[in-house]
C-alpha cells in the first residue's frame, strides 16, 4: 500500500539555488535562502562546494561531484514545481554544461540563472577560461547572465566591460553588475541589463559602506525570486536593485541583514 505524500505550501512559488555552502552566510546558498525568502518566495538549495571562509578571507574549497548535484536535485523536482533555477559556484565549465543538460531534460522551461563566481571577494580564484567557445554553448541555454565587470571581461577576453556585455548578450540576456564600475560624479551606481531590445539603465545612489562579501549572488538570487513572482525581467531587474540597495545600507560590515523591500 502506498502512503499519499502529504500536500506541499502552494502560497509561495519555490525557487531552487544550486551553489555553494559559505559558512559566513553570507554568500552562496545560504545568502539565496535568505534572499527568497525576504522576498516571500520558498527557496530551496544543493550544495555544489563546501568552502572554508569568512567574509574578509577564503582559504579552500571542497568540490561535490556533479553525480551528488544530481542526485540532491532529484527529490525535489519530484516533489516541488521549480521552474526558476540560480547556479552560483560551480566546479567548471564542463560540470556546468553537464548539468545545464540534466536541467534541461528534467525541467520544462526553466528558467535559469548562472551567477559566473571566477574569483571569491577575498581574493581566491577559481576558474581561468581559456577556451571561450564553451562559453557559448552554455549561454544559449540561461534565461539570464550576471557578471560583474571584470567577469564579463575574462568571459569574453574583452577589456571593456560594456562591450563584453554586448558581446555575451548575442546568446542570452545580461544582467551586468555595477559594483566594479565606475559612478558616475562618484553619485551614482550604475547596472545595466543588456538583451535582444537594447540596453536599459537601473541607477541608484552609491553607498560609502556598501561593500558586501556576497553581493553578487544576493542580486542575482533576488532577480529569480522575481521571475519566479512572474515579473518580467526588466521588472524583475528593477526590483532586485531595490533589494540591493536596501541590502547594501544595511550595514556598515561586510555582512548585511536581509529584509522584504521597504
Amino acid at each position: 500500500m502506498t502512503t499519499a505524500l502529504p500536500p506541499i505550501q502552494t502560497e509561495r512559488p519555490y525557487v531552487l539555488s544550486i551553489a555553494g555552502l559559505d559558512p559566513s552566510a553570507g554568500a552562496g546558498l545560504l545568502a539565496d535562502v535568505k534572499v527568497f525568502e525576504a522576498s516571500r518566495v520558498y527557496g530551496l538549495g544543493v550544495c555544489t562546494a563546501l568552502t572554508t571562509q569568512h567574509d574578509s578571507d577564503f582559504r579552500a574549497v571542497d568540490w561535490v561531484p556533479l553525480d551528488r548535484i544530481v542526485a540532491q536535485c532529484e527529490p525535489l523536482f519530484e516533489r516541488y514545481p521549480i521552474r526558476v533555477i540560480k547556479i552560483g559556484l560551480i566546479e567548471s565549465l564542463p560540470v556546468l554544461a553537464s548539468l545545464l543538460d540534466w536541467l534541461h531534460r528534467t525541467v520544462p522551461d526553466p528558467a535559469i540563472i548562472w551567477d559566473p563566481i571566477l574569483k571569491a571577494s577575498a581574493g581566491f580564484a577559481f576558474h581561468a577560461i581559456d577556451d571561450r567557445q564553451p562559453v557559448v554553448q552554455l549561454l544559449r541555454k540561461l534565461a539570464l547572465l550576471t557578471p560583474n565587470a571584470p567577469e564579463a571581461s575574462q568571459l569574453t577576453g574583452t577589456d571593456q566591460p560594456w562591450a563584453a556585455a554586448e558581446q555575451l548578450s548575442a546568446h542570452c540576456p545580461v544582467y551586468l553588475k555595477g559594483g566594479h564600475l565606475p559612478t558616475q560624479d562618484g553619485q551614482v551606481a550604475d547596472y545595466l541589463l543588456v538583451d535582444g531590445y537594447g540596453i536599459r539603465s537601473f541607477p541608484a545612489p552609491f553607498i560609502a559602506s556598501g561593500e558586501k562579501h556576497g553581493s553578487g549572488c544576493v542580486l542575482s538570487a533576488a532577480i529569480a525570486a522575481g521571475l519566479a513572482q512572474g515579473l518580467p525581467l526588466p521588472d524583475a531587474c528593477r526590483q532586485a536593485r531595490r533589494y540591493m540597495n536596501q541590502y547594501l545600507a544595511s550595514s556598515p560590515t561586510r555582512l548585511g541583514f536581509h529584509s522584504k523591500i521597504a
